[in-house]
């Protein structure tokens, strides 16, 4: 009857101890983050110029959008 359950001397070695509330939140913000990190650059092959091209691109419109606000160089229509 003793071969079916193990030695009950050695089971305190078996306990695995859960972190504190705010050390699993932690962990779970930071697994989060990057999962979110690898399904947005998946099938990218060098993530880091993908990045800074969307920059790039988004500094490009912000001074696009603010050029053409002032109206210094837009075109005229001049009917007659």
């Amino acid at each position: 009857m003793g071969m079916c359950l193990p030695c009950f001397g050695g089971a305190a070695d078996d306990v695995v101890v859960t972190p504190d509330p705010e050390m699993r939140r932690q962990q779970l913000a930071e697994a989060a983050e990057k999962r979110q990190k690898e399904t947005a650059y998946r099938g990218v092959k060098n993530p880091e110029a993908v990045e800074r091209k969307r920059k790039k691109q988004e500094a490009m419109e912000k001074e696009t959008m603010s050029t053409s606000v002032s109206g210094g160089g837009g075109l005229k229509w001049q009917v007659g």
